[in-house]
């Protein structure tokens, strides 16, 4: 077993982050922490929806969804009843880059914890009758979305942002598709996903080294070795300027609107992070939220995030409002990306927002399945093991510099994709 670099938790807590490397070769972050006898694992494989194929959106979720509806000898209820017997949470999930899933147990059920996770990887059964269940559950709430306009705002900026690129389609299909994946569908998208080789992993928890090391080359080791994905090409937001509606017989329109981004992996992220928490990321104290809310009542909320995929990354915000006073709204959010750039914060806006950053990180550590789906984020982004210990201080170093290059760069000439489900006026 080959125990290589650690990085010392300092902003979060007293905890050392491990690399671990399994006598089978399988490669894990480890934190060892005997504080209450729990194991908490979180893993995540490269390649998601956008490997569904281009006719059948939804083929990556339902895999996810189908991964505990029964493996190896259990059927479905027979599976769930295993789980349930020793309070084992396992659960699955899918999105455009990758399929992911967490794992909780009580040290005690150790073992039979990790060997439901082994048949569910490794052998799922994908019998007709959960297929069946799943896809008329997955129908159902289809159908229902059809009438929330949140839904559909959002699917319809994606189709209209990532037009001709797999980013477009929806993660969850359409009724249509649904309908029309196979048996065989799932089968294949789980052999080119679920292999070793593609998988990151993090496990928190009451379990030393070697006792990992074994359990995840019992799990991880029996997958198979990974092929070559398909390639996902690079993209760009597009159709920046336009406006699009989703009509909705609604009083309020919903809105999403998006510019450009910078991902996570690039050394911009950190001061865009900083720029979005004064833009539109602060909850309360943002310039949107004082903006469109507090000053002239558009909205009940408003906010911005940063969105960072595999091949493309945006800026992309919410708000809904009034139909009569979309055009205000969007005018607002508009002029306020703009001032940023042109003037950028004051020098007491921008230490707020570093400020906040830095103090409020700690609260995502609280629980060793919070710390397990942050490690195994950082890992997927290949930011290194000491991330965590060098985040704070990448935060504190930002200048206004930084932040006027991130403006200019997320912000552009001041255009934005915009769709609105609802009954707009005046546009």
């Amino acid at each position: 077993m080959n125990m290589t670099a650690t990085a010392e938790i300092r902003s979060a807590s007293p905890t050392t982050v491990k690399t671990l490397t399994s006598p089978g070769g399988v490669e894990a972050w480890h934190v060892e922490s005997d504080v209450v006898p729990l194991i908490a694992v979180a893993f995540t494989f490269e390649g998601g929806s956008a490997q569904d194929p281009k006719d059948k959106p939804g083929v990556a979720q339902m895999l996810a969804r189908l991964l505990d509806e029964g493996a190896g000898d259990y059927d479905s209820d027979a599976f769930q009843e295993r789980l349930a017997a020793r309070a084992i949470e396992l659960s699955f999930n899918a999105g455009n880059d990758a399929i992911g899933g967490s794992l909780k147990t009580l040290v005690k059920h150790a073992d039979e914890a990790f060997e439901l996770l082994r048949l569910a990887l490794a052998e799922p059964r994908f019998d007709q009758d959960a297929i069946e269940r799943v896809r008329a559950q997955t129908i159902a709430g289809l159908r229902y979305q059809q009438n929330d306009p949140g839904v559909m705002a959002t699917r319809r900026f994606f189709e209209e942002g990532f037009a001709g690129h797999p980013y477009a389609r929806p993660t969850s299909g359409t009724v249509e598709s649904t309908m029309a994946i196979t048996r065989n569908d799932i089968a294949a998208m789980h052999r080119a996903i679920i292999a070793r080789g593609r998988v990151k992993i993090a496990v928190v928890g009451a379990i030393d080294a070697e006792r990992l090391s074994a359990l995840l080359d019992k799990v991880f080791g029996a997958l198979p070795e990974a092929k070559p994905l398909k390639p996902i090409e690079p993209a760009l937001l597009q159709n920046l300027g336009s406006r699009h509606v989703v009509d909705l017989d609604v009083p309020q329109s919903v809105i999403r609107f998006g510019t450009h981004g910078i991902p996570w992996r690039d050394p911009g992220f950190i001061p865009a992070y900083v720029l979005n928490h004064i833009l539109g990321g602060g909850a309360f104290t943002s310039r949107l939220f004082q903006e469109v809310r507090e000053k002239r009542g558009l909205a009940y909320s408003v906010g911005t995030s940063l969105v960072s995929y595999r091949a493309a990354s945006m800026t992309w915000g919410y708000t809904a409002t009034k139909n009569e006073r979309v055009t205000e709204a969007l005018d607002v959010i508009s002029d306020e990306m703009m001032r940023l750039k042109q003037d950028g914060p004051s020098d007491e806006e921008l230490q707020k927002a570093k400020d906040y950053l830095i103090g409020s990180y700690a609260l995502g550590f609280d629980t060793s399945t919070k710390i397990a789906h942050t490690l195994v984020q950082i890992a997927f982004e290949g930011l290194g093991v000491d991330y965590i210990a060098r985040r704070n201080d990448l935060v504190a170093s930002v200048t206004q510099s930084d932040i006027g290059g991130a403006a200019e760069r997320i912000f552009g000439e001041g255009k934005m994709l915009t769709v609105i489900a609802g009954r707009p006026t005046g546009l």
